[in-house]
């Protein structure tokens, strides 16, 4: 069931997306080669507790605030103090805050240095999935608007989109309806209404679109172990328009 939001609660995950923004402007600066993903996860426990809030993925016994998934790493990287940032390494940032009971979520790729010229190219295409699928999720669309539209990019540039894993309803849990695919697909496809907020995420690899999980029970690798970017934003859908609501620029 996808449960359209009101006014309050828009408003009440409007703040908790806000202060994921402000999370996200504090730790990107602070990512560098030869930190640990640990210490990259606790920068971010003590801000959102600094703050009031919580790590919204303890709601699903995810051990950390951060899922942190480094080059052929897709998502659900859990931080550990053994594994260690690379230059050259593309690492996405995935993370959520619970605040006051209202969820965000967002994710962002950070390139650590001298970042092969692919693979910057990789991002930023993805980037541009994430602008084309955000614009595509307008009222009178339906879902298959913005899978579509982020497939059509990606394929464009010979890339693999994620098929295993998808964007989704957020704001009062982690996880809502309706499922947001990035590639067509027979599912569901209920047309986009106002109260709508909904997370959506193109997670593309550089080679083929086929991922396994590791033995952790979490992470998400591609199969032929070639770099993945992922980029994401939580949005609202009003009648005139779709608000970016984790964007990072945001006027406070």
């Amino acid at each position: 069931m996808i449960l359209l939001k009101n006014e309050d609660e828009v408003n009440g995950i409007r703040k908790s997306c806000h202060l994921l923004a402000d999370m996200f402007n504090y730790i990107i600066p602070l990512v560098h080669a030869g930190m640990t993903t640990k210490e990259l996860d606790k920068l971010a426990v003590d801000f959102i507790h600094a703050h009031g809030g919580k790590p919204a993925w303890y709601k699903e016994d995810f051990p950390g605030a951060l899922c942190i998934s480094i080059n052929d790493e897709v998502i659900h990287g859990i931080p550990s103090k053994k594994r260690v940032i690379q230059d050259g390494d593309i690492v996405s940032i995935d993370a959520g805050i619970d605040l006051n009971g209202y969820i965000s979520d967002s994710c962002h790729s950070v390139l650590v240095g001298n970042v092969k010229p692919e693979v910057r190219k990789l991002d930023e295409v993805t980037l541009e999935c994430l602008r084309a699928g955000i614009e595509a999720c307008k009222v009178g669309n339906r879902i298959s608007d913005i899978s579509r539209a982020v497939y059509d990019i990606a394929t464009k540039h010979g890339y693999g989109v994620v098929y295993d894993y998808c964007g989704h309803g957020v704001g009062l849990d982690v996880h809502e309806d309706p499922s947001i695919p990035n590639c067509p697909s027979s599912g569901s496809n209920p047309r986009i209404q106002p109260g709508m907020v909904l997370a959506i995420e193109p997670m593309i690899n550089l080679g083929v679109p086929d991922v396994y999980t590791a033995p952790d029970g979490w992470t998400v690798i591609t199969e032929d172990h070639k770099p993945s970017a992922h980029e994401e934003h939580t949005v609202a859908v009003f009648c005139d328009h779709t608000e970016i609501l984790t964007d990072l620029n945001y006027k406070k």
